[in-house]
């Protein structure tokens, strides 16, 4: 029984195989999932909150609009400057390849314990690794503080998402004076309406409180609700230390975020050229129009990516800077060298000044750091397959007509000192037939795997179809990712397989059940009609030696006998006399008696005759004998009576 429940439950494990499974191997692209953040710890405090909201009056947002032209900037600069602008907007067109950069399968290998970085006196910061997300440096990072206007950062991220560009933004009287006097503006009038992108320049260069408000109605129908969106957003993109109360960020005590989930926030907004392109640019022009009412010349307030600044940095690329008296400065940016792109952010730091410098001195720490190398850029499939001696050859020609895929351009950061001749790939058949996987590229370093790319086929194509028909793929389903939402006429089909076999099973199993109860059921007859016969056997034993000495009595005389009684029948015997001569002989034979259910008492009597002769005779008297049968009637005997003498 045991061995027989050990084979069906042993069937009904490798059947359900068949059927596709829940459980994910999941290789993601590592430059749009939310990383972890290496490490950092949680936040310990919020942020100082002596600097008191009451001060909102005098908190101008970043350098204020006027400080887009000081340090010397003349108006002749700005002209000639102009023609940067058309310039940074051919780059944001041009920037295809820096958005790919992120978008492209990425990993990140040793790199989360480098040392030597530079003190800063920001009191949280992150350096982040744009492609894989890897944190090369924190400080505080998980510590909540103030964002001030990086909040557009967010902002900006969720109009590229939910809008066109050339959708119109209308501003309402609530847009343009809902917000708190003396704060940062562009200077937008009420009934305003611009394009999306048009609001987009004002919010990211000048930092435009009014273009934020105006988003967030266009989206959302109100700051409250745009506010909701904003924190949906944020925790999709794995932030943990973030609450948003508005899309500009001016002081609210429940609007907050650290320093890693900026870093989140921008290196997504990173991912779409729009937001790119209008990030990178100096200046912009707002003309003037039906609805608006004058000419709008914006600068980028953030300097670190002005040429004619201070503080340029000759690999930043974008920023969003941002300040209030509770927040102190903040700022977010972007640069890029060789085929390393880093992100920084800088949560209150003490000046403007310095929020730069400690992001200047933490880009060429982390540059120095670390380098970006593409294994895979050599590598071809079918050598890698014909490389392995167990694989058939029909099999490699087979997977060489589905043109699988993979990301030749595969990145992965590194330190700086990592040698890149170590570096050596192998191949793993790991056939999925559900997630159009042929298996796996594994990346190598001496004894260790750095890096594990899938190789995948298009499941729509007519090859893919023929080979996964053909039943050519070996479908290894312990590893095997699957689509849910999509049902194959595989699927169904191995689900009415298992179906079947385990009725089947379900069907063999009652028949065994129900054999095994009727054999009890007949051993158990068996044994009871033995019992039976053994108690009937010593009753009836025991039953007859006792009554045989009760029933049976035997008396015999010399001159003449009288015989007993029987108590199971009665029967009368005579005997009969002859003479002869002058002697005789007297006989008295005895009849027998039977009783078979009735009761009797009875007596055989003996008579006979005498014979004489020559004054001698014999006498004999033979009893008769009494027997039993049936066993049902019940005998008695009586002591034989003492015979007369004659």
């Amino acid at each position: 029984m045991k061995r027989l429940l050990t084979l069906i439950l042993a069937l009904s494990l490798s059947f359900s195989f068949c059927l596709p499974t829940q459980a994910q191997f999941s290789f993601q692209d590592d430059a749009v999932v939310e990383e972890d953040s290496s490490g950092v710890t949680d936040g310990e405090e919020e942020a100082d909150s002596t600097d008191e909201a009451s001060d909102a009056s005098d908190e101008a947002e970043d350098d204020s609009a006027g400080d887009a032209a000081d340090s010397g900037n003349s108006a002749d600069d700005a002209a000639g400057s102009g023609d940067s602008a058309d310039d940074a907007a051919g780059n944001g067109d041009s920037r295809t390849d820096a958005a790919d950069a992120t978008e492209v399968s990425a990993a990140a290998y040793g790199v989360d314990q480098l040392k030597g970085a530079p003190d800063i006196t920001a009191e949280s910061a992150v350096v982040m690794d744009a492609a894989s997300g890897a944190v090369l440096y924190g400080k505080e990072a998980d510590s909540r503080q103030y964002p001030a206007s990086i909040t557009k950062v967010m902002t900006a991220l969720l109009a590229v998402e939910n809008c066109s560009m050339d959708d119109i933004v209308t501003f309402s009287s609530e847009a343009v004076n809902g917000i708190e006097p003396g704060s940062s503006s562009a200077g937008i009038n009420v009934g305003a309406e611009l394009t999306v992108e048009d609001t987009l320049y004002a919010l990211m260069l000048v930092s435009a409180n009014e273009a934020g408000a105006a988003l967030a109605e266009h989206i959302s129908g109100s700051d409250e609700a745009f506010a909701d969106l904003m924190n949906q957003r944020a925790a999709e993109l794995g932030c943990t230390g973030t609450h948003f109360t508005n899309p500009h960020g001016l002081p609210d005590e429940d609007h907050y975020t650290t320093a890693h989930d900026m870093a989140l926030i921008l290196r997504a907004a990173m991912q779409y050229d729009e937001f790119r392109k209008i990030a990178e640019t100096d200046t912009y022009t707002l003309e003037k129009s039906d609805t608006l009412t004058n000419t709008l010349e914006l600068w980028n307030h953030s300097k670190i990516i002005r040429e004619n600044s201070d503080y340029y940095y000759e690999y930043a690329e974008g920023s969003k800077p941002g300040y209030t008296m509770a927040a102190r400065n903040t700022l977010v940016t972007y640069a890029k060298k060789g085929n390393v792109e880093l992100i920084c952010t800088i949560l209150k730091d003490y000046g403007a000044d310095q929020s730069y410098y400690d992001t200047t001195d933490l880009f060429e720490w982390g540059f120095e750091q670390v380098k970006g190398i593409e294994p895979l850029s050599s590598f071809n499939l079918k050598t890698a397959l014909e490389a392995d001696s167990s694989i058939p050859a029909d099999k490699i020609t087979n997977i060489d007509r589905l043109n699988c895929t993979y990301p030749a351009d595969y990145y992965l950061l590194v330190p700086a000192d990592f040698d890149e001749s170590t570096v050596k790939t192998s191949f793993t058949l790991d056939e999925d037939i559900h997630a159009g996987r042929v298996g796996y590229i594994n990346i190598i370093s001496g004894e260790t795997t750095i890096g594990t790319v899938p190789v995948t086929y298009d499941l729509n194509s007519e090859a893919a179809q023929g080979y996964v028909s053909s039943g050519n793929a070996d479908d290894n389903l312990e590893t095997a990712p699957v689509d849910e939402g999509k049902i194959t006429p595989g699927k169904v089909f191995q689900f009415i397989i298992l179906i079947i076999v385990i009725v089947i099973l379900a069907a063999i199993l009652l028949s065994f059940l129900r054999m095994r109860q009727a054999e009890k059921r007949r051993q158990q007859r068996i044994l009871e009609r033995r019992k039976r016969h053994a108690s009937s056997n010593t009753r009836s034993t025991g039953s007859y030696s006792g009554r045989s000495g009760r029933d049976t009595g035997f008396r015999s005389s010399g001159s003449g006998g009288h015989s007993g009684r029987s108590g199971s029948g009665s029967g009368r015997t005579s005997g009969s006399s002859s003479r002869s001569g002058g002697s005789g002989l007297r006989s008295n034979s005895s009849g027998r008696s039977s009783s078979s259910s009735s009761r009797s008492n009875g007596s055989g009597r003996n008579s006979g005759s005498s014979s004489r002769s020559g004054g001698s005779g014999l006498r004999s008297n033979s009893s008769g004998r009494t027997s039993n049968s049936g066993g049902s009637g019940r005998s008695s005997s009586r002591r034989p009576e003492r015979p007369n003498k004659r």
